[in-house]
């Protein structure tokens, strides 16, 4: 087993429509207006950015986002990462009675020296603060998309 390679799940039900849910999910470097754990985003053209994430444990993750598939039909967007993690990660909208199922799937290998150096012992750990900032993103996404 790889001690540094995570596969990450999510799914998120919202109280909103699909198509609403995907503009917010798209704009990524408007997540830290609603997503507390999204630190920083600095946009890298039309297609990728930098993004600075924290939870609750104490260490920061930069990674640049590239886009791969963007396509609001399927309700699908998809980047590739690098830096301290690299790998993808992808959101897939869809409808869900009134309003909408998110799944975040995320395939990554940690490049941190400090984390690859706490694989064994901290990967509960890690698991605990990535489902953390899940569960905040959801809440911070739901009452974002109420204001609106």
């Amino acid at each position: 087993m790889d001690w540094n390679h995570y596969r990450f799940r999510s799914l998120w039900a919202l109280p909103a429509p699909a198509p609403a849910v995907y503009r917010a999910l798209e704009r990524v470097d408007h997540y830290p207006r609603w997503w507390r754990q999204v630190r920083e985003v600095a946009r890298l053209g039309d297609a990728g950015g930098i993004v600075r994430v924290r939870s609750l444990l104490p260490y920061d993750l930069t990674a640049t986002l590239r886009e791969r598939r963007r396509d609001p039909r399927a309700g699908i967007l998809e980047v590739e990462l690098s830096g301290d993690i690299e790998g993808w990660a992808r959101w897939t909208v869809g409808a869900r009675g009134s309003g909408t199922l998110a799944r975040y799937e995320q395939v990554v290998e940690v490049r941190k020296p400090l984390l690859r150096r706490l694989a064994v012992p901290g990967r509960p750990a890690f698991h605990a603060n990535h489902t953390l900032m899940m569960r905040a993103g959801r809440r911070g996404l739901a009452s974002y998309l109420a204001a609106v």
